[in-house]
């Protein structure tokens, strides 16, 4: 148990630049505070003391800020920075060296039994205000963006924006890439329309020419009169 205490006051040190020291990580960082009062209700609630499980979680909320139901399970060197406003649902499953920023809630979108909450995979990072709804997937080493709305599924390796959330980056790569030197031009399609409009009007009107020009020639032919 110490020496998960001692890894979880690294993580502080690794993902934030702004800690100088160790009492200043023990008394004042909340997402850490929330992280070791989770640990001791999801004991409670593997021995199913569900009541006193919650009781420790809500008065962790009261005190910090960040809601983390006791059923969540989470992974090693986890960290939450600023935290408040962070909601963490019963069946969420978190892995190793996950990072969330404030305002973040993982969690369901009604009232479905079973499992309901994402899982996230290891080193995933989810930025502030993000929303992840449902009982899906978020492969490793993906990166959520901040106030994105999360959906459905996300690939490993790969970067999600907006609401609702759309795929940006695999791998590092664009996917969505705009060629601003080949955007269409409305006006150019229109004239382009118009233009073949005209080109068939001409043709039609060419064939109708042709077809009274054969019907003139084929009465001067017989002697009549035009």
């Amino acid at each position: 148990m110490l020496q998960g205490m001692r890894e979880d006051i690294r993580t502080v040190f690794e993902n934030d630049p702004a800690a100088r020291s160790i009492p200043e990580v023990l008394f004042t960082y909340s997402g850490l505070h929330a992280l070791w009062a989770h640990r001791v209700a999801h004991w409670f609630y593997r021995k199913r003391r569900f009541g006193i499980a919650r009781l420790v979680s809500q008065i962790s909320r009261f005190f910090t800020g960040i809601e983390i139901h006791p059923g969540a399970r989470i992974g090693r060197r986890f960290f939450i920075d600023h935290g408040m406003g962070v909601v963490i649902g019963e069946t969420c499953e978190i892995g190793d060296d996950v990072v969330l920023y404030q305002g973040v809630t993982l969690g369901g979108t009604g009232k479905e039994k079973g499992k309901r909450h994402p899982t996230i995979g290891n080193n995933v990072v989810v930025g502030s205000g993000a929303k992840v709804l449902g009982s899906f997937t978020v492969g490793d080493y993906a990166r959520i963006g901040s106030n994105a709305v999360v959906l459905k599924e996300v690939p490993p390796h790969s970067t999600v924006v907006g609401n609702p959330g759309r795929i940006v980056k695999v791998n590092g790569k664009r996917v969505d890439k705009l060629d601003h030197g080949n955007l269409p031009d409305p006006v150019i399609d229109i004239c382009s329309q118009l233009q073949r409009q005209i080109d068939m009007l001409k043709a039609e009107l060419q064939g109708l020419a042709a077809e009274k020009d054969k019907l003139l020639k084929e009465k001067v032919k017989d002697g009549g009169s035009v």
